[in-house]
Parts: structure tokens; sequence; C-alpha cells
């Protein structure tokens, strides 16, 4: 089977991609009340596409984004069971002027195919969808179970996900749940996370007047809203990149020694990793490595701020009402709630007269971590390595997959996270792309990890 549906993925090159491009054009912006006919037009598009390989597929409303589930079941008595997680929302393009080319055309430029989604996640999806078609195409069988679940909601936090996969846990029992939403460690050099962050991300708001005053006027007597945010923000974080909030770091569970030194022996190069988004050096806390730093500590960040005027010329005004997004990355033991109690505590002793500090916890999620060294991370390990030639890294991300924790949880099945973006690829920026070598690689290697994954099973039950 292997041999054959390589053989199809060559062949029929143009023809995948044409219909990646495709994918892409469906501006499938989720955050976006004007873009909620097109995320269900994605849907839709979706199941015909699997329906079309020879799955079956359903289309399921949500209080918010159809869920799209897909099956194939023809595999022989006792085979195991893959779920495969995907999302086929996207960020919105904005900034737009700072897009080559437009957002929702695939355009090839050196290699890389650039659109909104190309790598998060419509690209590593399509890698799946074409590795099933592959094996169907050519044999009109697969070496195992196959399900599908292809959500609209990830980029907005996954909110409708959790009652979908309670309701239909029967459905979604699995062996192995595989995902690949994530990044490979560098050009070609695989990566199978082992630890992925959380999330606690919050609107902070800073009010004072009933509205905004002519600061020539006013200026002198009356609080100005967007200082006062910007003090309360600065009091967050340290000189030396640690959060300042009391008792932050009291539920931070330490990495492991043994984690600690696997990561110091990858090779990764700070300053030509600076050099990538365009900075000479990297910033932190100084007892960690920056991988340490971007996979295994916590961090908080200011994602955005608007307040007062912003706009062409002048407009002198004191600002009755400012806002900010602020993001902290968590790591196990960790919880947004406990944060947000943290966060409040913190916030209530600042000394900020005649302006009201406003907190509302927008999102949360879990931290994430698997076992290394089973014979799925080994089926993985064999696949990955057969196809790019480097044997993989046990990495991490910094990211957070909402939806991971409550997989494991209601689903149960072995999770393997094994990506195919690259560091750079510009994912929620202007620019998105995905590396076309990557998309052909990551679907040989798909093709190869099913039988490894199905082999697996076979060896277990024979034991």
């Amino acid at each position: 089977m292997c041999n054959e549906a390589l053989e199809w993925l060559t062949s029929h090159a143009a023809d995948v991609l044409a219909g990646l491009n495709q994918f892409l054009a469906i501006p499938s912006v989720s955050t976006r009340t004007e873009h909620r006919h097109d995320v269900a037009r994605c849907a839709e598009w979706l199941g015909s596409e699997l329906r079309r390989i020879g799955l079956t597929a359903e289309c399921h409303p949500t209080a918010g984004h159809p869920v799209v589930l897909a099956e194939w079941r023809g595999a022989p008595s006792g085979a195991a069971t893959v779920l495969i997680y995907g999302h086929y929302d996207v960020q919105p393009p904005e900034p737009l002027e700072l897009w080559r080319s437009p957002p929702f055309v695939g355009t090839m430029r050196d290699g890389r195919l650039y659109a909104r989604g190309a790598a998060d996640d419509k690209g590593q999806l399509w890698i799946h969808l074409k590795a099933l078609e592959a094996c169907l195409a050519t044999t009109g069988r697969l070496p195992v179970n196959v399900v599908l679940l292809l959500e609209g909601e990830e980029e907005i936090g996954s909110t409708s996900l959790p009652d979908f996969l309670a309701a239909h846990r029967e459905r979604l029992t699995c062996d192995y749940i595989v995902i690949s939403d994530t990044m490979m460690f560098a050009p070609g050099v695989p990566n199978i996370l082992g630890s992925m962050r959380g999330l606690a991300y919050f609107e902070l708001t800073a009010r004072s007047a009933a509205t905004d005053l002519h600061s020539g006027q006013y200026g002198g007597v009356v609080p100005n809203a967007a200082t006062a945010l910007a003090r309360a923000l600065s009091t967050m974080l340290d000189g030396e990149g640690r959060v300042a909030i009391a008792g932050f770091y009291d539920d931070v569970r330490e990495p492991a020694e043994s984690r600690r030194r696997e990561l110091a022996r990858l090779r990764f190069d700070e300053r030509v990793f600076a050099s990538e988004v365009g900075l000479e050096s990297l910033t932190g806390e100084a007892d960690y490595g920056a991988l340490e730093r971007m996979w295994l500590r916590p961090t908080c960040d200011v994602n955005g701020i608007e307040g007062g005027y912003t706009g062409e010329g002048v407009k002198t005004v004191i600002p009755s009402s400012a806002r900010a997004k602020v993001s902290f990355r968590l790591v196990p033991d960790q919880t947004p709630a406990g944060v947000e109690r943290l966060l409040r505590a913190h916030l209530a002793r600042l000394p900020i007269p005649g302006v009201r500090l406003e907190l509302r916890l927008l999102h949360g999620a879990l931290s994430w971590s698997a076992e290394r060294g089973t014979g799925a991370v080994g089926a993985a390990r064999r696949a990955l390595a057969a196809e790019f030639e480097h044997e993989p890294v046990a990495g991490g991300t910094g990211g957070t997959i909402p939806i991971v924790p409550e997989l494991a949880r209601h689903v149960g099945g072995e999770i393997l996270l094994v990506g195919f973006g690259l560091p750079g690829e510009n994912a929620h920026a202007p620019n998105e792309w995905i590396a076309v070598e990557n998309l052909r690689r990551g679907m040989r290697a798909m093709v190869g990890l099913y039988q490894e994954l199905a082999a697996l099973r076979g060896r277990i039950g024979s034991s």
C-alpha cells in the first residue's frame, strides 16, 4: 500500500496544490461575524472533499461554528483507530497593506506557498487529507480506522468543542490522536512535541472621567486613563523579564533536569533565531535558555493597546478610557483561574487614584505534556526519520492548542503532535507561508505513520 500511495502523491502533485489553493481561498475567519457564512461554507466544502475521497462526513452545527466529523472504518478486525484533529478557521489577515500578495489567494514564491492559513492550519490539515486520499485512491483501503475531527473555532478558543466531545464520546473513542498544527524544529528537522503551554487571556480596561476631555482645559487635574493603563501594565514584569505579580510562581512546576539537559543538546542558535524576526538579541529570564523560556516557562505579554486619539494629525484630549489585551502562557500546575485571582489582587493594590481598572478573562486553557518513549512516539519517529532523513527531536511549543487537554480527557487516545510548519512562517501575521517541500514530505510521512501505527497495534496484539 505504501509505495503505491507515495507514487500517487508524486503523480498528483499539481492537483494536490490546486485543491489546497481552493481551501485557502475561503476566508474562514472565525472571530469576525461578517465571515460567519464563509466559515460555514468552508465546513461544507471540507465535508464534500472528504466524501469525494471516500470517507463519510457530516457537518454538525454548534452554538458557534460547525464541526466536521468524518470516518473510515473499513480496516481489518482489531485494527487501531486514529483520530486526526485539525481546524479550518483562520486568523484575520490584517494589516492588509503588509501582505505582498492577496491573503486568500495561494501564491508561490521561492518554494513557499503564501496565504492566510497556509501553515495554521489549513496546509497542515491538507497533508492528512491527501495522505488518506493517496491510500484510498490506490488500494481502496487504509491500514487503520480513521476519524477526522475538524473544527472552526480553534482561533477563538474552541469554545463549542468540549460539549461536542462529550456528546460524541463513543464515536470519537480511539487509540491514537494525531495533530499537525505545530512547527518542525528547523528546516529538515522534524519535531515530535512533548509539551505545550497553556493560556490565560485577559482584557484590562482603565476608566476615569465620563468622556474624553480637552487636555489644555483639564490637564493637571483630571486622571488620564491611558497613563493609568500604562502604569498598570508596567508593573506586571520586572526588568529581567520575570512576571512581577505576587504569588505568580508559587504554582509553577520547575522543568525536570533531564528535560533541561535534553533541550540543551539541541542545536539552537539564538542569534540566528533572533535575526529571523529582525532582532539583534533575545530577552527573558537569565537562568534559562531560550528554548526553555519559550517552551517550559510562563510569560506575560501585552498583545494590544488602544485609547485616546491615534488618528492623523492633532487632537489634544485626556482619554477617559483605555484598553489592553494581556496574555499569560502557563506551564504545568498553573490554571487560568489561579492567574486571574492573582492578577485581580495585584491590580487592587496599585495606587492609581481616580481610575477604575476592570478585568475580564476572555479565554483560558491548561498546559499539556506527554510521555516520551511510548510505542506511538517510536512509530512517529520512524515515519518522520524515513521521509526527512533526520532523526526527529523531542521538542515543545510555547503556543497553545486549547482542545488538546480536552481531547486527552474526553477521548483518551495517545496524542501525537507532529507539525510541518517552520520557524518564521508568519502564522497570525501578514505573509503567512508554508514550505512546499514540507507539504510534500509531510504527506509521505503521514502515509508512513498510518502504516507504523497499524504495525504497532499488531505487535501489541501479538505480545
